[in-house]
């Protein structure tokens, strides 16, 4: 229902949302499912659908998956859009949850969310590689030692595991973000931040300046506009003005996705990745517009919780494992062994490992700002 406007009331203030009922609270259960299929997506693919593990001799399968697996090689070529899926759905959680919170609370909620299950990761893999050398080059200690910062790609060194690319967008998607939550998250001033980041990020590439195109970031900026677009239509309603930044996210995301296929993938169709990529953002309009909010399944809570670590131990260590263990069992029950493993492995580092870090690190951090206020 439109809430009624108070008897003579003013009009409204320029950062006033568009009328209509303004939903604040809620876990939105369907999210974490949407996210561990993003991770197993992302799995899968990197075991069995990339270009590289389609090559003949190559060091994981040592013959092209495509003739081990034919039907799981060409589902799995796919699996990529798990990384966009990701981006947008960021954009979306960031924005609900960074609503009403001071810089220092934003900060506080990356680090400790971000951080204890990234280090476990770094040191994990690079234990594994250690272990069961081959099929990764192992980095040297002081590079190992500088991927703990998680900023290892500004400095232009390599990374752990190839996967870790993405936190680098994330990474600037929250310097930018940051600026508008210390202006303070209204709507008006989130869709100021989409078409000026948009508008930049279209730019860039075409202005011939680096560091522009750094943190312009046009290779995921449109993703993270979508998903603060699906959470203002979450949170205010949909409008005109929002289904065009939608709209202008499909569009842009659609030639990134080709862009992807033609210089990295190599193994999927543009049509096929952008009809998966549609009916992912139609479940998010879904999700925005609280038609799935009946589902409240309670598991979904920690399936959503396993994803990040998920993520982040699976590729280089999964791979050296299959490699290893290639000749010992039919390969697709070996791929749904090492994801089922890494599965367990990634309720233990959120159980026992991210939950006591994080709250370790939050109360440090707390302690730390009250004595800067002092």
């Amino acid at each position: 229902m439109r809430e009624p406007l108070p008897p003579l009331a003013a009009p409204p203030s320029s950062d006033a949302a568009p009328a209509g009922r303004k939903r604040t609270g809620g876990r939105l259960y369907v999210l974490d499912g949407i996210r561990l299929l993003a991770a197993l997506m992302v799995a899968a693919h990197h075991y069995a659908g990339t270009w590289r593990t389609d090559q003949p001799g190559n060091l994981i399968w040592d013959r092209p998956v495509s003739e081990i697996m034919p039907t799981v090689f060409r589902l799995a070529s796919y699996g990529w859009i798990g990384v966009e899926i990701f981006f947008v759905i960021s954009g979306f959680v960031i924005c609900m949850s960074c609503w009403g919170r001071t810089p220092r609370q934003f900060f506080v909620s990356r680090v400790i969310r971000l951080y204890p299950a990234y280090w476990f990761a770094v040191l994990f893999t690079t234990a594994v590689l250690v272990a069961v050398p081959g099929v990764w080059e192992r980095l040297q200690p002081r590079e190992v030692l500088l991927n703990l910062t998680m900023l290892q790609a500004g400095s232009g060194v390599p990374n752990v595991d190839g996967v870790y690319w993405t936190l680098w967008s994330e990474l600037r998607f929250y310097l930018l973000f940051l600026v508008v939550v210390a202006m303070g998250l209204t709507y008006r001033r989130v869709v100021v931040f989409c078409c000026v980041w948009g508008a930049v990020a279209m730019l860039a590439p075409a202005a011939g300046l680096p560091l522009l195109e750094l943190v312009a970031n046009p290779d995921g900026a449109w993703y993270f506009i979508a998903g603060l677009a699906l959470y203002l239509m979450h949170r205010f309603g949909q409008d005109l003005l929002l289904w065009g930044i939608l709209a202008m996210a499909w569009l842009m995301g659609q030639m990134e996705l080709g862009k992807r296929i033609e210089e990295v993938e190599h193994v999927s169709g543009w049509r096929g990745s952008v009809a998966i990529f549609t009916v992912f953002l139609l479940l998010m309009v879904a999700v925005a517009l609280g038609h799935t909010d009946r589902i409240r399944w309670k598991w979904l809570v920690t399936a959503g919780a396993m994803t990040y670590p998920l993520y982040l131990v699976h590729y280089a260590a999964g791979t050296s494992l299959i490699a290893r263990l290639r000749d010992t069992m039919d390969a697709r029950l070996l791929v749904v062994a090492v994801i089922t493993a890494f599965l367990l492995l990634s309720y233990l580092i959120h159980r026992w490992v991210e939950r006591p870090v994080s709250r370790m690190l939050k109360k440090g951090l707390d302690a730390s700002f009250a004595r800067l206020r002092e």
